[in-house]
This record gives C-alpha cells, structure tokens and sequence, in this order.
C-alpha cells in the first residue's frame, strides 16, 4: 500500500526585511536582564570616577564621556576583543555595545587615545574605586594577600635584542680607538705639550672614560685650531673627520643604550621598557614580570617589573598596594621566590603576617633532606656557649669574622663567618666541601629569626589552611587571565602603556568574578 504523500506547501515564518514598524525596537529590550553586560554597566556606574573625569579640560569641542568608553574598554576585555579597531566595529555591529555606548560610535583613534592617554595616570584610581565597591559589597576584606609573579610577552620580535655585555665589549674597544686617536692629536698640538709638560692628556688615562660630550668638545677645539692655521693641516682634518663621522656617533649609540638599559641585562630594540626572560621551553623573549596579588579569586593588586625575580619586585608591590588603598594586608602568603630577608623585614616593619615560604622550606617539610645532604648546612651543631660549629665528623669550625650584604635595592644584610680549624685528612672533605681551603660556614641571626617564625605560621592550622587556599586563589587567576581570556602578549608598547592594560585586566576579571559569584548564589537560592 502506498503511503499518503501531503500536497500542502510548506510554511515558513514571515521574512520580509522591507517590513516597516510603527516603533523601531529599543535595545534596552534586546538585552537579557541577567546578562553580563549589564553587570559592567551597573558597576561602573557605581564607581568613582572622578580623577578621571577631572583629566579633561574645559571648553573646545565636546569630547565622548569618559564613564563611556570606560565600559566600552572593560566590556572589550571581557569578549577578549583588545583591539582598538575591532571595539569601533564592535560598536557598529554588536547589539551589546551599542547599548552599552548608548548609540555613540567612537572611532579606534579615540578609543585607543582614551586608552593609552586619559587612563595613563588614572588607571590606578579607577581600579581603586572598583576594589572598595567590592569591599563594600563584602567580596574583599583585605585579611589574606596571596601573591605570585608571571611573565607576559611583550609587543616585541624577539630578535630586536640589545645585551648589555654586548654594548660593555663594544665601548670598551671604541673607547681604546679613541684615546688612541687622542695620542696623535696630543703629539702633534704643541700648545696642549705647553699646558700639560710631560704628562698624557687627561683622557688618555685607563680608568678615564671618553664621554660624547667630551668628544664634541675636542671636535671644537680642533675646529679652533684649524680655522686659526694658516697652512691646512691634514693630520689634524683626518682626526676631526674620524672623531665627528664615526667616534662620536657610535659613542652617543652605546651611552643611549646603556641609558636604556638601566642596570638590566637586556631590552628590545621594538619596545626599550622590555627585558628578554628566559621561559621554560629554554626561548629568549621580550617579556615584563607581573606580580599579581589576589584575595577570593579577586585581583587586590598589579605591578609591571623588567627583573625577572618575584622576590626583588615585592617590595616595589606591596607598596604601590599601600599607595593604591592606604592600608595593608592582615597577611601575606607567597611562595619560596618572596623569602628574602628583605622582604621578611618589610612585612615585620608593617606588621604584616609572615606566610612567606623560603627556598628550603619544603625540604625541611619533608624532613628527608638532612639524610640526602648529610653535609648540609643545618647537620652542624651550634654551641651557643663557644660560639661554634660542629661537623659531621666533629671537627670544630670557629668564628672567624663578620660582614655585610647590600642588595640591589640597598637593603644591608649581616652575616658571620665561621671556619673549619683543620680539614686535611679528612675523610669526606670531598663531599663536604668545594675548592682546597677549609670549609666555611655562613651565619645569619636575623635571618634565621624571620624563618622560624614563617615556618611556625605556615605549619599553624591558619598556616596550613593559607597554602593550600593560596593553590586555589592566585594561580586560577593568572590561568584565566592567560587561557580564558587568552592574554598572553600585551598589545602596547612601554611599561607605562602596558600598565594600563594590566589595570584594564585586572577591572574586567573582577567584574567576571563578581557576575560569576552573583549567578552561583541566585542559582543556589
């Protein structure tokens, strides 16, 4: 039997895009009440923003309202759209920013302008006014600070590299070219032999360094002579023509790159602020070091560093947090790169809780490193009435002298020195000790002090409870700003810029965490 086939036609829902409305649709309406959008709206709203505002000038023409683009930008970051161009597309096309920017439609040059100027000095602010609404709304409360450090690539190739060794050796050998040119200008200026009788010129010597300026200022002086000559005097035009063509200018190129270099080891042709880090994967990349600090999976604070080491940076950190807020943490948590000394009298000094971990502080946990090292440091015995060491072996190591370390950031640490009384015919001396004189032995008192007090912290119940929240609370938020919201390589160039990119992060994870957080508790309701 045949089966029964329809003959009607099909039905389609109407579609005619010529269809003319009595009342165009409000995009109010288009907007979901539980939207995320909307969320970036009311908080920002909420905000204070009047160090921003107060940015602008009065009088000429209307300018676009700050409180605008502001949402504009955070509400960019949250759709991982960084791009000044792509966000004024997004505002011709996107139903959600064009309610959020109320129908104005900014160009990417305003936009970027607003971005990398008008936020320049304000960013922090901004950023402040978002972290006390979360105070107020009970989200932060400023008892734990939880702090680690990443790397982020910066807007820059990685073969735009400048090394300082590089630049060192390269003055170095100009500096010898010049001063060997300096000797034939000295040899045939008599009027110079008359001032300085038998000796060199000043230049001339070793530890004298011939500066650009000083260059110019023999590029002059020849310049005197020769226009007060009456025959030319081609030895001394030579001098002039390799000093002014090639010396002086190599010479300005290296002081600038040194300028540039500001102490580092390196920076980037592309963009100087940068310093190249090395990664795991063993690659050379232009980077920043950004130390985050976090409470409740919410960001408390940023800071852009060009040293690679965590430890160096914190203290620059937890001051632009006290800046930021005017106050401090109740208790910091870090990891073993934060343990200095320095840093351990800095939270001392502010009376702030010491759970920073100290390199060897997970080897003393497991209590198993004193049997692999048999020759470590801690297996000697301290005999506080001879102010001695005892070896392994028990052979004596006595006070020898005292002395002191000054950190890069100026911090002096003091130390004593002990040393072995005799180590020859010892049998282990080869697993004891490196090089052919006697073992010595460091001591820090103070030190020491700062370490027994974070190991009793991070070994009390509120210690334990600290390390293993801190595996929860800053590390997932270094993850979502580099895997969910796919921000591994800044867009602007220089540390200024960069920080305001990182300020722009830092607002719209809060504001995801704060949507996140409100969504579970409706949920759970």
């Amino acid at each position: 039997m045949e089966e029964c086939k329809s003959t009607s036609p099909p039905v389609f829902k109407p579609y005619n895009q010529n269809q003319l409305m009595l009342l165009p649709p409000s995009l109010e309406e288009l907007i979901p009440k539980d939207h995320l959008v909307r969320v970036v709206n009311e908080t920002i709203d909420k905000m204070q923003l009047e160090p921003l505002i107060e940015s602008y000038k009065g009088g000429g023409t209307s300018s676009y309202h700050p409180k605008m683009l502001l949402k504009v930008l955070v509400y960019g970051y949250i759709c991982k759209i960084y791009s000044s161009r792509q966000l004024a597309k997004a505002l011709r096309e996107n139903v959600n920013f064009m309610w959020l920017a109320a129908g104005n439609r900014p160009d990417f040059r305003t936009i970027n302008h607003f971005r990398s100027s008008r936020l320049k000095q304000t960013v922090e602010e901004v950023f402040a006014s978002l972290l006390e609404h979360l105070i107020e709304i009970g989200y932060v409360k400023l008892e734990h600070y939880f702090v680690d450090g990443t790397k982020l690539r910066a807007d820059a190739r990685k073969y735009t590299h400048v090394w300082a060794k590089n630049t060192e050796r390269y003055k170095a050998s100009l500096q010898k070219k010049i001063k060997a040119l300096l000797k034939e200008i000295e040899a045939v200026n008599e009027a110079e032999q008359r001032e300085y009788g038998d000796r060199d010129l000043e230049e001339l010597g070793e530890e004298v360094e011939v500066s650009s300026e000083r260059l110019e200022e023999i590029v002059q002086e020849i310049d005197a002579k020769l226009s007060g000559a009456q025959a030319q005097d081609k030895q001394l035009e030579r001098v002039k023509r390799k000093i002014s063509r090639e010396f002086l200018p190599r010479q300005k190129k290296y002081e600038e790159q040194e300028r540039l270099l500001g102490g580092r080891n390196s920076y980037s042709k592309t963009d100087p602020d940068a310093t190249f880090f090395r990664y795991k994967n063993g690659e050379l990349l232009p980077s920043y070091n950004v130390l985050i600090g976090t409470e409740n999976q919410f960001i408390l604070n940023w800071s852009i560093h060009q040293n690679p080491n965590d430890g160096v940076a914190f203290i620059s950190h937890m001051e632009k947090f006290k800046d930021l807020m005017q106050r401090t943490p109740k208790h910091c948590m870090g990891d073993s790169a934060f343990g200095v000394e320095e840093n351990y009298a800095y939270l001392g000094e502010r009376q702030i809780g010491n759970y920073l971990k100290y390199p060897t502080f997970h080897q003393e946990l497991s209590g198993k490193y004193k049997e692999k090292h048999p020759y470590h440091r801690d297996n000697f015995l301290y005999d506080e009435s001879e102010d001695s060491y005892q070896c392994p072996q028990g052979r004596r190591l006595r006070f020898k002298e005292s002395g002191e370390r000054r950190s890069a950031q100026g911090y002096v640490s003091h130390f004593d020195l002990y040393e072995c009384e005799d180590c020859s015919s010892c049998e282990a001396a080869s697993l004891c000790k490196k090089g052919a004189g006697p073992r010595t032995l460091q001591r820090n008192v103070q030190l020491e002090a700062y370490r027994r007090e974070a190991w009793e912290n991070l070994t009390s119940p509120e210690g334990v409870k600290l390390r293993k929240q801190r595996n929860i609370d800053v590390e997932p938020v270094i993850g979502h700003i580099k895997y969910t919201m796919g921000y591994r390589r800044f867009r602007l160039r220089g540390r200024e810029k960069v920080n305001i990119e990182m300020g722009l992060l830092s607002i719209a994870h809060n504001i995801i965490k704060m949507f996140t957080l409100a969504t579970e508790n409706t949920t759970g309701a």
